[in-house]
């Protein structure tokens, strides 16, 4: 019959290492939920030698004070970020029936870019026929620029977010009138 083994001195030293990043790992999730409770962007801790130094990126209009606020409800934005220029010179436009229309929405958290280049003609504007391979817009992700595709087709009807905003995943970008 064979015994139990016994751990040796390097086993516990493993398992105090274990245990000390386990208690670390819930320190700095304790640290994240304290920022985000309190809208804090950064903050850093020192304890003798050590030091810690927590990060967080905020939605950008959050970052200059600027508070978020959502399009009303059957009007697009208006705005020279948001629209060509044949656009600009007219009232908002109604959106059609919330039964009409197909949500263009993003894919991944990322700013928002309405052109391939600052000099550059939008993607899309109020108007624009769109098929299902048309590019509608850029979302920079993590320094990778990723094409969003219509997915549908139709004619944009309304324009929810401005050239440089942060958008989260799902969150709707374009309205589309289905032909």
């Amino acid at each position: 019959m064979r015994t139990p083994r016994r751990k040796g001195a390097w086993d516990l030293r493993k398992d105090a290492a274990m245990a000390e990043k386990d208690s670390d790992l819930k320190k700095i999730t304790k640290l994240i939920a304290i920022m985000k409770d309190n809208g804090l962007e950064e903050i850093e801790i020192k304890h003798g030698d050590d030091k810690i130094f927590l990060k967080r990126s905020i939605p950008q209009q959050a970052a200059i004070g600027i508070p978020m606020m959502r399009p009303e409800r059957g009007f697009a934005p208006l705005g020279p970020d948001s629209m060509g220029a044949a656009s600009q010179s007219s009232a908002p436009q109604a959106i059609p029936d919330e039964e009409d229309v197909v949500e263009i929405k993003s894919p991944l958290v990322g700013t928002f870019y309405a052109t391939p280049s600052p000099d550059s003609e939008h993607y899309v504007d109020i108007d624009s026929e769109v098929g299902p391979q048309t590019v509608v817009c850029i979302i920079e992700a993590m320094k990778v620029m990723n094409e969003i595709k219509a997915e549908t087709s139709g004619t944009i009807v309304s324009i929810l977010v401005t050239n440089g905003q942060a958008v989260e995943y799902g969150q709707v970008l374009f309205k589309v009138k289905p032909d």
